[in-house]
């Protein structure tokens, strides 16, 4: 994937590091009270939406960070997933946030963004929505301090993941992102990001 990286309006970027790693490190991220995102656009249609594979170590978690409150809302770790879909579902509120989005930063807000993250104390398999719209949802795919400092692998089936945390199905997936951030909770966090890799649904069925 060719990442770029993107910058949130009024905030300090995360600095993102591609320079003498080890693999299996790809990226190094490092946060202080910063929040930024490194991303790849990609176009898979539905039909075609397979399985995700990323890794990455984080080697301390974000003291009082909590995704469900506004304020706290901070992770050391996420690769977050971008999906197209019908606009006109929109709540009034969500299409006010888009509107708003979209006169910010010249980008209308995804229809819906799933998250993969770390959480400092929710269980594996929880799913957090977002404290500002439903249209944004993380799920755990790891907790607590028991595997800090270690790598980290992960897979997951995209459309299952989207199903569950969104009860839809899904659309187009239209872009990638990995993200490191302590803004809310004006801390620091860093993080190491391995490869990331999308399957096809029709790689995964020769694959089994």
């Amino acid at each position: 994937m060719f990442w770029e990286h993107y910058r949130l309006p009024g905030k300090k970027p995360t600095q993102y590091d591609f320079a003498a790693l080890q693999a299996p490190a790809q990226v190094r991220a490092r946060s202080d009270g910063s929040a930024s995102m490194l991303r790849a656009p990609v176009q898979v249609r539905p039909d075609d939406l397979g399985t995700v594979s990323f890794s990455w170590q984080v080697p301390a978690l974000i003291t009082n960070a909590d995704m469900g409150r506004r304020e706290a809302d901070d992770a050391p770790a996420r690769l977050v997933l971008a999906f197209e879909g019908d606009r006109s579902r929109f709540s009034a509120k969500d299409a006010l946030l888009s509107e708003l989005a979209r006169a910010i930063t010249g980008e209308e807000m995804p229809y819906a963004t799933l998250m993969y993250v770390w959480c400092n104390q929710r269980p594996v398999g929880s799913v957090i929505a977002h404290p500002r719209t439903d249209r944004i949802k993380a799920i755990v795919v790891e907790s607590g301090h028991k595997t800090l400092g270690q790598w980290r692998h992960y897979q997951r089936d995209v459309a299952a993941d989207y199903r569950k945390a969104f009860q839809e199905a899904p659309g187009t997936l239209v872009g990638v992102a990995l993200m490191t951030d302590s803004d809310n909770t004006a801390s620091t966090a860093t993080a190491l990001y391995g490869a990331v890799h999308l399957r096809s649904s029709a790689e995964e069925s020769t694959a089994h």
